[in-house]
């Protein structure tokens, strides 16, 4: 999009800090009988299973998925996610691209998150130069890598931010899935992205490397009876593309009967409700809280559960 007005990523006021980041402690012992003991009944029961099948799935080496809307990563989540990405627990991590420009610009000066009220009104919101170049280059090398690596949005945004040795590379979770060896997949709705108005957006790369993830994820899903895959605070993009791979996988064969599916939010959501928890093969756990309490009492749960 030529002709627009760019200005400085760190110009811009932000709403969210590393400094609200939530740290990442170990097992807190006996943490395990407090999961015990909540009740048998509703959230008590669901959290339980929850816990319980994610436990089982690594310990039997089947996969754990993890696709998180872009929220989770602004709630200051990404230390957890990383960490439960370096125990073994998360196999894959899947995210939108709002997911993605949240990562990149904590990557690389510390902040995201723009006050859309006051930028929106001046013709500024999403304007920020840094954050659309960015992206567009990790479409071009998801669509086109040059060093022999795998196709792929996901993993090119990894590499982009290793390759330029972002300041908080310890916090972004593409790099760190990179470095671990753990699948990671961006997934675009195109024009619903602040980065598809920056001049150096290209259609075409945006398109292939975007496929490319969804064809990973095709993957990742068809290998998922015995595993886990939890939807975590997205109530539209990625249920919709579980859905189409849970098809797909499907379609080829593969059978998902033992198959777990949980979806974590705020509030119920239609498609969330129905494409993950409800429509798919398998059993469908629903657990609703805000991500920044329920998803630390996960972790800790599930890493107490796991060393017993």
């Amino acid at each position: 999009m030529q002709g627009v007005n760019l200005y400085p990523l760190a110009d811009r006021e932000s709403l969210v800090t590393t400094d609200d980041f939530c740290s990442v402690p170990d097992p807190v012992p006996g943490f395990g009988a407090f999961v015990d003991a909540l009740p048998d009944i509703y959230a008590g029961l669901h959290f339980k299973q929850l816990v319980d099948r994610v436990v089982a799935a690594r310990k039997a080496g089947k996969p754990v998925a993890v696709a998180m809307g872009a929220h989770v990563l602004k709630v200051g989540l990404a230390p957890l996610l990383i960490d439960l990405m370096e125990r073994g627990v998360i196999t894959h991590v899947v995210l939108n691209s709002a997911g993605a420009i949240h990562d990149y610009e904590i990557a690389t000066v510390g902040r995201t998150s723009e006050r859309v009220d006051t930028q929106l009104p001046k013709g500024e919101f999403g304007f920020a130069d840094e954050t659309g170049r960015a992206i567009a280059r990790a479409a071009e090398r998801g669509a086109h890598p040059e060093d022999g690596a795998e196709v792929g949005f996901g993993r090119a945004l990894g590499r982009c931010l290793i390759d330029d040795k972002a300041p908080n590379l310890h916090l972004s979770v593409p790099a760190a899935a990179v470095r671990l060896g753990v699948g990671v997949t961006c997934h675009v709705s195109m024009g619903a992205d602040i980065v598809h108005m920056h001049p150096a957006c290209d259609g075409a790369h945006l398109g292939a490397a975007a496929l490319a993830d969804f064809q990973h994820v095709c993957k990742i899903v068809s290998e998922l009876d015995g595993g886990v895959w939890i939807n975590v605070g997205c109530a539209v993009i990625l249920p919709e593309i579980f859905l189409k791979a849970v098809s797909v996988a499907i379609n080829l064969g593969h059978s998902l009967e033992n198959m777990t599916t949980a979806n974590l939010d705020m509030i119920r959501q239609y498609r969330a409700e129905t494409n993950v928890v409800r429509r798919p093969p398998g059993t469908g756990i629903t657990l609703i809280g805000q991500h920044e309490l329920l998803l630390p009492l996960f972790r800790m749960a599930v890493l107490s559960k796991l060393a017993e």
